[in-house]
């Protein structure tokens, strides 16, 4: 285990592991299930970010803190937006997609971040 000043604890490796299990669970669904579209992609943003909240309170013993948290986002949600860019350029040298596409593109974005907040965040008991 990591020696982690209580205050911080080391989120990048946990953040990048979940880039890493977003592109191969995304491969895996759409390759052996009839699962297609936004549905698939909320099903993997879900497993996901539940997968590196238990994977976090395994490690650590505790929720993450604010700060942790948001740097947790921001790297996981960063690193799948650079991905989502390159998609976007590709997609941009094929055929230029109208106004529905980009946001049908938004919202498979969004949705990983987004719900990953969902998980991380406290919750008032």
């Amino acid at each position: 285990m990591h020696d982690a000043s209580p205050d911080h604890a080391p989120t990048a490796h946990l953040a990048i592991g979940g880039v890493v299990a977003v592109i191969v669970l995304n491969l895996l669904v759409r390759t052996f299930s009839k699962l297609g579209g936004v549905l698939s992609t909320l099903l993997v943003a879900a497993v996901v970010a539940s997968g590196m909240a238990l994977w976090f309170y395994l490690q650590h013993k505790r929720r993450p803190l604010p700060g942790e948290r948001r740097r947790l986002i921001a790297i996981y949600g960063g690193i799948l937006a650079l991905l989502y860019l390159g998609l976007l350029g590709l997609m941009w040298l094929k055929d230029e997609p109208g106004p529905m596409g980009l946001f049908i593109f938004g919202l498979h974005y969004f949705s990983y971040p987004v719900l990953a907040w969902m998980v991380f965040i406290k919750r008032q008991a």
